[in-house]
């Protein structure tokens, strides 16, 4: 077996993320998806920045897979990051940030052309859902020449979002990653990201996995809608039947883990919920680093579920420390 020192290649879309509380009135002044994403031109996400002027905002550097790629760090893994970024005040603060995490980042920035970094404004209500407007940018930008083939061998696992399938480029980016990684024998991971993708690409997620991946990540509601089933057993069962390995989360529920054919539930960390952007990323990071250690997939899954549920505690999309001290309580042992 080769020995691989860092532990994740994580390929997505580099996102700037303004965050900000709202009232369901500006949901529906703006006539927005609750608790989906929407892609915007820059213009229309001009108009909900205007729409919420007067709020409190807080930026971070995000975007789903480069989530995932800090709580790995925060755990106590490694890894690279590929994500498209300009050479502007927000891509500046970007690339900072990542390299400041632990996490390689070293795609070169875009030179200033007109194409901004991309950004995400994220609304939350105070039932803790969130909706958020994307303007892509110059992420909409990154090609199958971003994938650094040396750096994805000496990662153990490949990470890739499905939010890259939304454009050409990117999407020939993941299938670039996808096939390098295979060829060098190193498992690759994939998440859903988003129901929205399932409405538009169902049938090219369904071909993707199964000739792809070795691993896939998926909440509840993404699930029932490609599995085109309520019954979550069901999902279950028709995800891994193309899967090897699915980690289908279910909120405080904890999620479930269906490993060659094999379901199992591991429970949830019940708490009080105020914002639950980057739940998802965070599960899927802290399982990652999970099964980079060796670890059972219900084991790193556990881990995986008490990252996420320290996220939703929180505002913002990811944990602004390390939990590493918490482990060993967490995990038992």
């Amino acid at each position: 077996m080769i020995d691989r020192p860092f532990d994740v290649f994580g390929i997505g879309n580099a996102m700037v993320d303004i965050l900000a509380f709202v009232d369901d009135a500006v949901i529906s002044d703006l006539k927005l998806n609750r608790g989906t994403m929407t892609l915007m031109s820059s213009k229309q996400q001009a108009d909900v920045l205007q729409r919420i002027e007067g709020h409190s905002v807080k930026l971070a550097s995000g975007g789903s897979a480069a989530n995932t790629m800090i709580a790995i760090s925060q755990s106590g893994g490694s890894g690279y990051y590929t994500g498209k970024v300009s050479h502007d005040p927000h891509g500046e603060f970007y690339r900072k940030d990542m390299k400041s995490s632990g996490i390689g980042f070293e795609v070169p920035l875009a030179p200033e052309n007109g194409i901004p970094t991309g950004s995400c404004v994220v609304l939350t209500t105070s039932d803790a859902e969130r909706t958020m407007c994307t303007h892509l940018g110059v992420s909409a930008t990154l090609s199958a020449g971003d994938v650094h083939v040396d750096h994805l061998q000496t990662c153990k696992f490949a990470y890739i979002e499905g939010y890259l399938w939304d454009a050409d480029e990117p999407r020939a980016a993941c299938l670039e990653a996808m096939r390098h990684a295979k060829k060098l024998g190193i498992p690759v991971a994939f998440t859903f990201s988003d129901p929205f993708l399932i409405d538009r690409f169902a049938g090219d997620f369904a071909a993707m996995t199964a000739e792809f991946c070795d691993i896939l990540f998926c909440n509840a509601d993404e699930a029932r809608q490609f599995c085109q089933s309520d019954s979550l057993e069901a999902c279950g069962s028709y995800l891994g039947r193309n899967v090897p390995l699915v980690f289908l989360t279910n909120s405080e529920d904890g999620c479930y883990v269906i490993e060659q054919g094999k379901s199992t539930h591991v429970q949830g960390f019940r708490v009080n919920a105020i914002d639950t952007v980057g739940a998802g990323d965070a599960f899927a990071g802290g399982t990652l680093f999970g099964l980079a250690r060796g670890w059972a997939s219900a084991q790193a899954a556990r881990w995986g579920n008490f990252l996420a549920s320290r996220v939703v505690s929180i505002n913002g999309p990811r944990l602004p420390t390390s939990l590493r001290d918490q482990m060993k309580n967490v995990l038992g042992g």
